[in-house]
């Protein structure tokens, strides 16, 4: 731990605090008539860093598993010194996982085979991706109170506490309804030990799923880490861990490795549905050893949407006075309730649902769909000592939906480069807080990444990644495993705080070899004056696309602006790139799916869904 990070610590460390799935979805098809994209296992923890000036920002999404009590979820984040805490969005963390979301697309074009041919494309079928620390006895609780910082932020009690030994904070949290996990003692005295205080979150009393949200805590710092010391006590193996960084450039990890995943690895043709496996073995490779990430993508923040962070329409003043009878039509009227019969209530923001089960509860026996879509069948039975005017409604939905929302779109405007970089990692792996800091001179990574898959009269196929190098597809249908050809990483670099990044491993040139003996093999590329379907022009191949564009690269896989394989020289080179378009002359199927995309929160064990 180096003493300038003012932040080191996010960790699910308590009582049934295992990483929860949430279902997430992201992409773009072209034409319509296609299945939309696939739902992926979302599990991991999420994290926006802001990073710029003398000040520091991180915002913190809340895994949970909601088969838990939440009134056992206790958090645990080491800090160099006491930040500010505030509630933060959970819809700025939905927009950037779906505007950043690794998506993988088919331009698929047929040989000329004396007949007519079409171009077709189909979805995948969807598919998903413990704790032995030594036991820590409990010390005398003797000395000053430890206690430096406490509040209530949103729906969490928050204190910040400070010891040179870790038994006077458990005593403190213990004896203050805050749950403990004894494998947590160690950790936590090494983060003391360099001179970090602890700060402990919980539900406060009455709070439920529903009111889980971000936290976000602003320090003084040039640069920030993640706290993967305490991280692996709630754990799984090869867990997913999300970086977002907002600044003026793009970020990079400072002490951990970087990664250029081996395209050849992806499977292209089940739309990179493989995707997690790869990036696993990749970050594990040698010289990665574990603690390494790809960038998934980098570039401009603008196409962050901001639709449902923050709208003008919002108000909370006026709630205060109002008939508990009018509530929802009133949210309508702002856009953040849409309720149409007792079946049917969708919330604009997933936290509208949490506050209203706080100040307008539905009578007993009665189900909250049936209660908000009809509030004036219920004005007798409604609890106004509850709503109180209105006036903790008002207040909630300031704290945390509007100022929330207000910053978000802040945040956005303020910083235009937006950099997400994504890895797994396991328990024995997680020895050392990564950092991150910004470096101008990096390149850019596009999160769209299309490969063109030339289907050959004979049922083969030939599929031309985004650096131009070309797979031979025996049979057509499923990726390849070319013997030999056993890199998962095509490079691991180390990238420091400025110039370009320092190679430590490239597998560039046996990668490539290896591919060259195995078309040759099959008689790829066909030796000059061959039959039909030598060389596809536009003039004879039945299905190209004529879209714009030159495609994407294999940024998603891990790019660091630059791919090494470069351009093969091959026709199917020059073949055109790929961008949706809805009207015009013939034209192939193109179809981008989503990996690791949007999250949607759907409100538990009710009749009542989130609107996202």
């Amino acid at each position: 731990m180096r003493s300038f990070n003012y932040l080191c610590g996010v960790s699910l460390v308590m009582a049934g605090l295992v990483p929860a799935r949430a279902d997430a979805c992201g992409g773009t098809f072209c034409d319509g008539g296609i299945p939309g994209p696939m739902p992926v296992d979302q599990t991991g923890e999420n994290v926006i860093f802001v990073m710029g000036g003398d000040k520091a920002e991180v915002h913190i999404q809340i895994s949970y598993d909601p088969n838990t009590n939440a009134q056992q979820f206790a958090w645990m984040i080491p800090l160099t010194a006491v930040p500010d805490f505030s509630v933060g969005s959970q819809p700025l963390f939905d927009q950037m996982l779906a505007a950043t979301v690794p998506t993988y697309g088919i331009n698929q074009v047929f040989e000329s085979c004396g007949g007519d041919s079409g171009s077709s494309a189909s979805l995948s079928d969807t598919f998903s991706g413990t704790d032995d620390s030594p036991k820590f006895d409990l010390p005398g609780t003797g000395g000053p109170d430890p206690l430096l910082l406490q509040e209530t932020v949103g729906a969490f009690d928050v204190v910040v506490l400070q010891d040179t030994q870790v038994g006077p904070i458990q005593a403190w949290l213990e004896g203050n309804g805050y749950s403990w996990d004894p494998n947590a003692g160690p950790i936590l005295q090494q983060y003391l030990d360099e001179g970090n205080v602890i700060a402990a979150l919980k539900l406060t009393n009455g709070a439920g799923l529903a009111d889980i949200h971000p936290i976000t805590l602003t320090y003084q710092s040039d640069e920030t880490c993640f706290p993967l010391r305490l991280t692996r006590i709630a754990a799984v193996d090869d867990m997913d861990i999300r970086v977002f960084v907002l600044a003026n450039d793009r970020a990079a990890p400072r002490n951990f490795r970087h990664v250029l995943v081996n395209p050849l690895k992806i499977d292209w043709l089940q739309y990179a549905a493989n995707y997690k496996e790869v990036i696993s073995n990749a970050v594990d490779a040698m010289m990665a050893d574990g603690r390494a990430f790809v960038t998934e993508y980098a570039g401009t923040s603008a196409g962050v949407g901001q639709s449902g962070v923050y709208s003008e329409s919002w108000d909370e003043k006026v709630f205060v006075g109002l008939d508990p009878t009018q509530v929802i039509s009133e949210l309508n009227n702002q856009g953040l309730a849409f309720c149409y019969s007792e079946f049917d209530c969708f919330w604009g923001h997933p936290l509208v649902y949490g506050l209203l089960l706080e100040s307008l509860p539905p009578p007993d026996g009665v189900e909250p769909a049936t209660f908000y879509a009809d509030l004036a069948s219920f004005a007798g039975q409604i609890d106004v000592m509850k709503w109180n005017g209105g006036a903790e409604f008002s207040a909630g939905l300031l704290e945390r939906i509007v100022e929330p929302g207000l910053h978000a779109v802040d945040l956005l405007d303020t910083w235009p480069y937006l950099t997400r970089m994504f890895t797994t990692i396991s328990p024995n792996e997680m020895m050392e807080d990564p950092i991150f800091h910004i470096n101008p001179d990096l390149g850019e990574v596009p999160q769209l990444n299309f490969c063109t898959n030339y289907i050959l009269c004979n049922g083969d196929s030939v599929v031309t990644v985004p650096d131009g190098r070309e797979v031979y597809v025996p049979g057509g249908t499923i990726w390849p495993d070319i013997p030999g050809e056993d890199w998962w990483e095509e490079e691991v670099q180390t990238i420091g705080l400025k110039g370009a990044p320092m190679t430590l491993v490239n597998n560039t040139a046996g990668i490539t070899k290896k591919l060259v003996e195995w078309n040759l093999a099959h008689g790829w590329p066909r030796e000059p004056g061959g039959t039909s379907g030598d060389v596809p022009t536009t003039g004879d191949v039945s299905g190209t696309t004529s879209f714009g564009g030159t495609g994407g690269s294999s940024g998603s896989s891990g790019s660091g602006g630059s791919e090494p394989g470069g351009d093969t020289g091959s026709p199917l080179a020059n073949e055109p790139g790929c961008a949706c378009r809805s009207a015009g002359g013939p034209a192939g199927s193109l179809l981008l799916l989503g990996l690791l995309g949007l999250r949607r929160r759907r409100q538990p064990a009710h009749s009542l869904a989130t609107w996202s």
